[in-house]
């Protein structure tokens, strides 16, 4: 009978442990309903877009902080007007998609001409590797693909056959910014969804690489755009040589772009035709 009571002892002392550890520790992570509740607005598609590892973490950083989203937003979410509603009301804010919504424009006007043949693994990041490249520019579009690769967004992003460099068809991006972390050269940039100009370069004359150049097609820092401008919506940044655009300021008279004399300065919206163009 002593083994009997021992057990039936040691039973009872375990199950009052057991109740008072779950009338003590709480159900659930405080705030673990409300990241839930964001959780199932977000789209679930784990892009690491926002630079969350999945839509879980970033609802949990959303909960702690419903003002992260302006900074980092889910792109899908700003897209679809029924849940950027339901958001809004989970966070208790009001968002802005038009002024939150953001475009990816290549910095490159394609064409640049070929030093070597390159015969390595076809991607950009391997070809990157070797001397930057295997353009005259080494800040030129490799062209390769490696941003169409991973764009969720068919047809958003891809290879001109002509110019072998990327372009991206503004009505079918989302602004998700995958393309920006996977150019090797950095040429992809996330825009405000309503830029006017666009900057078709990223040559910087104070990083020049010896033996290599910038192409026939490149920003030649000649400052006539800055020059030809009256509603002082170009400013010259001095340390990288290159022209900076405010598109508030913007009118888009389109001096700048007659100014231009190698056309690396466009009409966003025509990019878009060109773009629409090439797909067609």
């Amino acid at each position: 009978m002593l083994p009997v009571g021992v057990l039936t002892l040691i039973g009872l002392g375990c199950g009052l442990l057991i109740y008072f550890v779950f009338i003590k520790i709480p159900q659930k992570v405080k705030g673990i309903e409300k990241t839930e509740e964001i959780n199932t607005i977000l789209p679930g598609m784990n892009c690491g877009a926002c630079g969350h590892p999945g839509c879980f973490a970033y609802a949990q950083a959303l909960a702690a902080d419903p003002d992260l989203i302006t900074k980092t937003p889910c792109t899908v979410v700003l897209q679809d007007p029924e849940s950027l509603e339901r958001l809004e009301k989970a966070l208790g804010i009001t968002l802005d998609a038009s002024a939150m919504s953001k475009k990816a424009l290549v910095h490159c006007n394609g064409n640049s001409e070929t030093i070597y043949h390159y015969s390595g693994v076809e991607t950009c990041k391997a070809a990157a590797q070797l001397l930057s490249g295997y353009k005259k520019c080494p800040y030129a579009c490799l062209g390769l693909g490696d941003c169409v690769e991973v764009c969720p967004q068919q047809g958003a992003i891809f290879i001109d056959p002509e110019k072998n460099v990327a372009i991206v068809d503004t009505e079918k991006c989302n602004g998700c910014g995958l393309c920006v972390t996977e150019c090797s050269l950095n040429l992809i940039e996330l825009v405000p969804a309503g830029t006017k100009i666009a900057f078709l370069c990223n040559y910087k004359p104070l990083r020049n690489i010896p033996g290599r150049e910038r192409c026939d097609f490149g920003c030649i820092h000649c400052r006539k755009c800055f020059k030809a401008c009256e509603d002082e919506a170009i400013e010259w940044n001095k340390e990288t040589a290159l022209p900076e655009f405010d598109q508030e300021k913007c009118t888009l008279c389109l001096k700048c772009i007659e100014a231009c004399e190698p056309n690396t300065l466009a009409d966003f919206t025509k990019v878009k035709k060109e773009a629409e163009l090439v797909a067609a």
